[in-house]
């Protein structure tokens, strides 16, 4: 047994449209954010502004690839693929991974270099701390759309898009503070921020691979979505029992494949009605699931 509720249908429908429209917001709010941090590096020659136009300039490779994978996650399966394509969005983690880490090496080696060799300067700071104020203001409108869609639909690439701005926001936060501290003659806080935000990128980004890496191994669910799956189904009249339950996830998919006991002197037409209860209950609970419902006689 194995199907996708009209219901169900309609809700993958929605949430496609929002993963969609999130995919594109985030790349034009990462295009407009590298333009006015370009001009505003040029006016303040600031560290910690370059470390944020670098990391806009990720976002926007990184944004790219989310909106390519995004667009072949939805694609629905084929013969060639036939449990879909929603590990794309898991490739697009990782390789968005691989460009933060490599923006956050740059940015952390010329902070250690500006420190040792102990010159540089900062200028028109207040140019600067208003484009950082104009890029915080963006980026919460963006997480805002983020939020929603990855609440809505569970989707990883987006949730790994979303968390690209939630370090520009402290980023840009932190080079405002810079900013000002270079205002004041304190010119080492600048590249003493970057160092900071250099090291939380890659931790940042550490955690956010290894999560891709577990789906791309076909992890299982979370324990407590696996406890009530079983709670579920056991709960159904007729079931007597539940063995060689797997679960996993593909994008934002989650696949659940499991034997249920019966009676095996009833009816073929009552054994289905409860399997159809199993895995109406399943989808109940996840929408998105498909589910594979194995009968078999007690």
């Amino acid at each position: 047994m194995d199907r996708m509720s009209t219901p169900s249908k309609n809700i993958s429908e929605n949430h496609e449209k929002l993963m969609k429209l999130a995919s594109m917001a985030s790349v034009t709010t990462a295009a407009v954010l590298i333009f006015v941090k370009i001009a505003a590096w040029f006016m303040t020659d600031s560290l910690s502004v370059l470390a944020t136009l670098l990391d806009s300039v990720m976002d926007v490779i990184a944004s790219v690839i989310t909106l390519v994978a995004v667009r072949i996650a939805l694609e629905p399966a084929d013969a060639e693929h036939r449990f879909g394509h929603g590990k794309a969005e898991s490739l697009a983690v990782l390789a968005q991974s691989a460009f933060i880490s490599g923006s956050a090496i740059i940015l952390f080696l010329n902070a250690i270099d500006q420190l040792l060799v102990r010159e540089g300067s900062v200028s028109n700071e207040s140019v600067g701390m208003v484009v950082m104020l104009f890029s915080i203001l963006a980026t919460l409108i963006l997480l805002s759309i983020q939020t929603y869609v990855v609440k809505k639909t569970g989707s990883t690439a987006i949730a790994a898009d979303s968390m690209h701005y939630r370090i520009d926001l402290l980023t840009n936060v932190s080079v405002i503070i810079a900013l000002f501290g270079a205002s004041l003659g304190y010119f080492y806080i600048d590249p003493g921020f970057a160092l900071l935000i250099a090291i939380y990128m890659l931790v940042s980004v550490g955690k956010m691979a290894w999560s891709a890496v577990q789906q791309l191994m076909d992890h299982s669910l979370p324990e407590q979505q696996v406890q009530d799956i079983e709670r579920i189904v056991r709960a159904i009249e007729g079931v007597q029992g539940i063995h060689e339950m797997r679960t996993r996830i593909s994008g934002r998919v989650p696949f659940i494949q499991m034997h249920i006991d019966l009676d095996g002197d009833q009816s073929l037409h009552d054994a289905h009605d409860i399997g159809q209860a199993a895995e109406d209950a399943i989808i109940a609970l996840l929408p998105n699931a498909d589910v594979i419902v194995h009968l078999d006689p007690n």
